[in-house]
């Protein structure tokens, strides 16, 4: 069994963190936390992007005012709004360097953050960029448009391969990944390949960085007792659980599902524990153990209702903070339901919202934002004086 240090405080563990200035768009040296020495796959390097650390604030969320709830601002991570994605990329671009790849290919849906993140990483590492983005039946033969996340991509030159959400779920997102890269090679090419989300082994060190870092933000010594996030491909997740065990710190952590179902989820995060040389026959728990997976799907993946929308925009109006469709807003709006339901499991404690970005997501549902935003009624032509 390895010699996991699972007896550390959280202060003795999160004040091993290294004291290295970060050079921007440069490649790093890394070293992981004390706590983490014995896991598999730990990165040599890697390429600061993320403008770290993102802030830590309270957040008065309406309908949880009793509750201590603070938000911390991954929205804010830099890299025009790539939100979580960019502390995955920061080991993934890494690596892809370091083996030589001229070029990286991942895949998600057309209005994907990751997507997007990963386009600009790769321009500023100087690799070019291929994104096969899942479109609808109609719309896969057509030019895919400038809105949103699409303007941002092709605006850095990266080249879009469409394919209609039936071959995504025929063949896999690796299948075409791979089908892809064996056409690039053709042309000689050594492209790399990035998995949905970013969510590989490599990129959860993203959130075993990120989980240290917030520790140390919190007001006192006795940190964060609950971790929220919203859980689309599992990476981010796996890499705030797992550093929450290995570093003895023991908050509740719980993971909003935005697609899928809690197994699939549990499953995955297993899978990528299990690479990390983090599985139950090494530190003695599950991914159930972890962490709490929740359905807060909906509709399904990135179909807002108008509940959800009109929930998005009174949190932007009374606190400022802007939710996106796809992601946070759905696990911001789990969460006050569990608070709602169940106050008593959530008093007393001290609550941290992991706010993962995707604000450029907004701009496809405008239809849908059209009649709730325009019918507050505050636009209005300004009335001159006829004199």
């Amino acid at each position: 069994m390895l010699a996991f240090r699972h007896n550390l405080t959280a202060k003795a563990a999160l004040s091993s963190m290294g004291s290295e200035s970060r050079a921007y768009l440069q490649l790093q040296p890394y070293s992981p936390p004390k706590w983490a020495e014995a896991l598999k796959k730990i990165p040599k390097q890697r390429f600061s992007l993320a403008t770290l650390p993102t802030p830590v604030h309270r957040w008065t969320l309406p309908g949880a005012e009793e509750f201590e709830l603070w938000i911390k601002r991954d929205d804010l991570s830099g890299m025009q709004l790539s939100g979580n994605k960019v502390r995955k990329l920061e080991f993934i671009i890494a690596a892809a360097k370091a083996q030589g790849h001229d070029c990286v290919i991942t895949i998600g849906g057309i209005q994907s953050n990751h997507c997007r993140a990963t386009a600009v990483a790769a321009r500023y590492a100087g690799l070019d960029c291929h994104l096969i983005l899942r479109n609808s039946r109609a719309l896969a033969d057509e030019d895919p448009g400038l809105v949103g996340n699409l303007l941002v991509e092709r605006l850095v030159g990266a080249h879009v391969h469409q394919v209609t959400k039936e071959e995504y779920v025929q063949h896999g997102s690796m299948a075409l990944a791979e089908t892809l890269a064996t056409q690039l090679r053709a042309k000689g090419l050594n492209p790399c390949i990035i998995p949905v989300g970013g969510s590989s082994a490599l990129g959860t060190w993203g959130y075993i960085e990120a989980f240290r870092e917030m520790q140390q933000q919190a007001p006192d010594s006795r940190g964060f007792t609950d971790i929220v996030m919203a859980c689309g491909s599992g990476g981010t997740t796996a890499g705030i659980a797992l550093a929450n065990y290995l570093s003895g710190h023991k908050a509740r952590v719980w993971a909003f599902g935005v697609c899928d179902d809690p197994e699939y989820f549990y499953s995955f995060i297993q899978g990528l524990l299990d690479e990390l040389g983090a599985g139950s026959n090494k530190i003695g728990a599950t991914a159930r153990d972890l962490v709490t997976c929740v359905q807060a799907k909906g509709g399904g993946y990135a179909i807002s209702s108008s509940a959800e929308l009109q929930f998005m925009q009174h949190i932007a109006q009374s606190s400022g903070i802007i939710l996106d469709p796809v992601y946070s807003g759905k696990a911001a709006k789990g969460l006050l339901e569990a608070m709602s339901s169940n106050p008593a499991d959530w008093s007393g404690r001290r609550i941290v919202f992991l706010h993962t970005g995707g604000l450029l997501g907004m701009y496809d549902k405008l239809p849908q934002l059209q009649p709730i935003v325009g019918g507050l009624g505050r636009s209005h032509r300004l009335q001159l004086d006829a004199s």
